[in-house]
């Protein structure tokens, strides 16, 4: 058996490691978009690194763009095999991917009409245009692939191979991977145990359980997000938000800006928020939007799968029908709408995608505000190096382009990674100690993380006991 890492590999974004038996067949853990990549974005999305035709399934650990957007690409390529995941991954990538062919279709609109005018007399036979990754029409094919399994069921995908998904508590129907494949070794059959953690989440989380216990395993793929940094506790997160809150759009009269993934940051934040309005804390004044047309579709997907939530969840549901709206807070579909919140002078909280800045409604609330003094742009989780999320960030920077214009930096500059969905480096080495038998573990291949974190996870993994630690390249291929 061999193990191509193809994505996320020194870097957080584009997951895809692909594993073939001795007996032929290939099974691709993850199927992850590029994002924030600045130019190199889309040809690195179109280059796949294996033919999608000859691949056999797709084993998809959560539902986040950089773990499952490209799975309609691959479709649209020639693949036409299974897709295993969990339910609730499943429903969220129906709205997930759609919104993500539709925000492609819109971008190539733009850009192509762009051209059109730059290039009035074009070149005969060179194609000037681009076209989207996927359409809409890809995405409903491709979700006819889907095949669902419950957490903690072990199930067979080929004669030789076995999968169990675990709840790894980073989102809801996020999933440890665990695969058993009965393959040869020293002249012997023996099932060998692979472990994908896909994204690990964190040890308290208001609205999802702590990551479960996963079964032993010989080979494990890590990821290393925050392989380098360590949370703020909860409590301390709450109360910087109310003071945050407070600071903002009480003493200065602001807006407070929220970039947020849409699916899990956002329905976190919100559900904080409404825990905070009906403590009393959260003035009746201050009203609270949340706007995305996706983050609306995907709360409603997590009021349909309570049992996948916490325990505080379930406990606040015997008082409050809705953890996830509240008497001040809208959920905003309509862009007429969501423009009339930039002309609205009133102090106002507004959540909104994408969570680095790069896209959305978000962005034009940024550009609207970001030179007004009154008003604080909140970071609430991690972003890739050259996304407009992380470039806000840059200490004494006093100007930023954003939709092609220089924007003065006046409104604060505010980060919070207490509301991150990933685990900080020790919440993830005590979960896999807690998990495995450290010496069992044969090798470890640490994915998902930047170069600094990556490597520095990898010696908070030798001093916990694990040996044979790797941080592979993107390309790089191991033999089991």
């Amino acid at each position: 058996m061999k193990i191509q890492f193809l994505g996320a590999t020194r870097e957080v974004t584009g997951s895809k490691h692909l594993i073939t038996t001795d007996s032929g067949h290939t099974i691709l853990l993850d199927c992850g978009m590029y994002q924030g990549k600045g130019a190199e974005t889309d040809a690195d999305n179109r280059d796949l690194g294996f033919d999608p035709a000859a691949l056999d399934c797709i084993v998809l650990s959560h539902a986040h763009i950089d773990h499952s957007g490209l799975i309609p690409y691959v479709y649209k390529k020639g693949f036409r095999g299974d897709i295993y995941c969990t339910h609730a991954t499943r429903d969220l990538c129906a709205l997930m991917l759609a919104d993500t062919a539709f925000i492609q279709e819109q971008d190539v609109r733009t850009y192509n009409k762009k051209v059109d005018r730059q290039h009035p007399h074009k070149e005969k036979g060179k194609n000037y245009f681009l076209e989207p990754l996927y359409t809409q029409h890809e995405v409903d094919q491709v979700m006819k692939h889907f095949v669902c399994y419950d957490y903690d069921r072990r199930f067979r995908i080929f004669d030789d191979v076995l999968l169990t998904f675990t709840n790894s508590g980073h989102m809801l129907g996020s999933a440890i991977c665990s695969l058993e494949f009965y393959e040869e070794e020293d002249g012997q059959k023996r099932w060998k145990r692979v472990t994908y953690t896909g994204d690990i989440g964190r040890a308290q989380s208001h609205i999802l359980p702590a990551p479960m216990l996963f079964p032993q395993c010989d080979y494990l793929i890590c990821e290393s997000t925050y392989g380098d940094r360590l949370h703020e506790d909860q409590l301390v997160t709450e109360q910087q938000l109310l003071g945050i809150v407070k600071d903002t759009c009480e003493y200065r009269g602001g807006k407070l800006l929220i970039p947020s993934f849409s699916v899990g940051r956002t329905q976190e934040i919100v559900y904080v928020l409404n825990q905070l309005y009906n403590e009393q804390y959260l003035s009746n004044r201050i009203p609270v939007y949340v706007d995305s047309p996706l983050s609306t579709n995907a709360t409603h997907i997590f009021r349909m799968y309570p049992q996948y939530l916490s325990d505080e969840v379930r406990d606040t549901l015997r008082y409050d029908d809705d953890p996830f709206g509240f008497n001040t807070l809208r959920y905003i579909t309509d862009v007429r709408e969501s423009k009339k919140l930039n002309d609205d002078d009133k102090p106002a909280i507004i959540i909104s995608a994408s969570g680095m800045l790069e896209a959305g409604r978000i962005k034009h609330h940024v550009a609207n505000h970001i030179s007004d003094p009154r008003c604080t742009i909140l970071i609430v989780g991690y972003c890739a190096p050259t996304t407009l999320g992380a470039r806000i960030q840059e200490p004494g920077l006093q100007w930023i382009s954003i939709f092609g214009m220089d924007r003065k930096i006046k409104a604060q500059i505010t980060k919070l990674e207490g509301f991150s969905g990933h685990g900080d480096w020790k919440e993830m080495i005590d979960y896999l100690t807690r998990s495995l038998q450290v010496e069992g573990v044969r090798r470890v291949f640490i994915v998902h993380g930047e170069k600094e974190a990556a490597e520095t996870y990898q010696g908070h993994l030798y001093e916990a006991g694990f040996r044979n630690i790797s941080v592979p390249d993107k390309g790089e291929t191991a033999f089991l």
